[in-house]
């Protein structure tokens, strides 16, 4: 690979293809998008503007972001209001150069509030369809079950989305981890295992290193979302390098709520000198102050070992560790090739 130069390094990582892995649509919800959707819904909301809504992302743990997430998650009713919240966010995927996002949705926030499933699904799927056609952007659907609710609701869900089945890739387990080991949604990740769908779920972020391995040996997870914390069994460091089981790694999440205490102590560099498969991604970029490209520009530039080899593993983990076809994958590594070329 060509020597990059440090002061030309952002330029490429901003204009690199990539995908993304780890977002939540629902984090996406901006809060002018909050309050131009409670408007049109008549949706009342605890905050008297946009600047104080934003000034309220200020998050000690995970919990006490999530309040605010389900609060902002409540303007959304309507079909109408799922497609604009996801094709929001695909025009800032696309100007970020992401070329495919698995895009994370938890239907039971909405459905819950007596929202119907279809809304939710199709208004997102029709957001995805138009991606592709308008902004060349490969987007697919993972069904998340929240952690804090029963396994038996996790269930009841699934059984209720499998009319739409052909719109989602696969399913995903997310909230609030602390205390909802992944062992507790043992069946419902069987019962998907058998409908072929592809599972992932979020551990190690901050349950222990056993969450993880609870992920890999119960619900046979194709993909860890966070996993930061492996690093404290080397063993398991060992056993997901070999396995190259991708991390999706979301660094300006782990400094928002908390995981590190800043991102110069985050550790990235190691979990890539470790020789594992991570990825970078904005989670739940609306509340956590940056899109994807801002995960990567911001990290880089506080971990100064980060370098272009670096950026360029991240990027091709991301294709790798997708759910996208052999084709895809080596069409986008050409065009990783073509970036890196064109910046050398």
């Amino acid at each position: 690979m060509k020597t990059i130069a440090p002061d030309r390094l952002p330029a490429l990582l901003r204009a690199m293809p990539k995908a993304e892995l780890h977002l939540h649509v629902e984090g996406s919800l901006e809060p002018e998008l909050i309050f131009r959707l409670a408007a049109r819904n008549g949706v009342a909301l605890p905050y008297a503007s946009v600047e104080a809504l934003r000034a309220a992302y200020a998050f000690g743990d995970l919990q006490s972001f999530l309040d605010i997430y389900y609060a902002g998650a409540s303007v959304l009713r309507h079909e109408l209001d799922f497609f604009e919240m996801a094709w929001a966010y695909l025009e800032r995927a696309a100007a970020d150069n992401v070329v495919h996002a698995e895009i994370f949705f938890d239907p039971q926030t909405h459905t819950a509030r007596g929202v119907p499933i279809e809304a939710v699904i199709q208004g997102l799927d029709h957001a995805c369809h138009r991606a592709h056609a308008e902004l060349g952007v490969s987007a697919k659907l993972i069904l998340c079950f929240l952690r804090h609710l029963s396994e038996d609701d996790a269930l009841a869900t699934l059984e209720t989305a499998l009319p739409y089945r052909h719109h989602f890739i696969g399913v995903g387990l997310d909230s609030s981890e602390r205390g909802h080991p992944p062992e507790k949604f043992a069946r419902v990740f069987a019962r998907c295992r058998e409908l072929g769908l592809h599972r992932v779920a979020h551990a190690g972020e901050e349950g222990p290193p056993a969450y993880i391995e609870s992920a890999l040996d119960v619900l046979r997870v194709e993909r860890i979302d966070h996993g930061v914390r492996c690093v404290e069994s080397p063993a398991l460091v060992e056993r997901l390098a070999r396995a190259r089981m991708p991390l999706t790694v979301c660094p300006l999440s782990n400094v928002k709520l908390r995981v590190f205490p800043t991102l110069a102590q985050h550790n990235l560099k190691a979990l890539l000198d470790a020789g594992l498969c991570v990825t970078i991604n904005s989670d739940d970029p609306a509340y956590f102050g940056g899109y994807v490209n801002e995960n990567f520009v911001q990290t880089f530039a506080a971990l100064p070992a980060l370098t272009a080899d670096d950026a360029y593993r991240l990027a091709a983990n991301s294709f790798e560790a997708s759910f996208a076809s052999a084709d895809d994958k080596a069409r986008w590594t050409r065009q990783l090739d073509e970036a890196f070329a064109a910046a050398g």
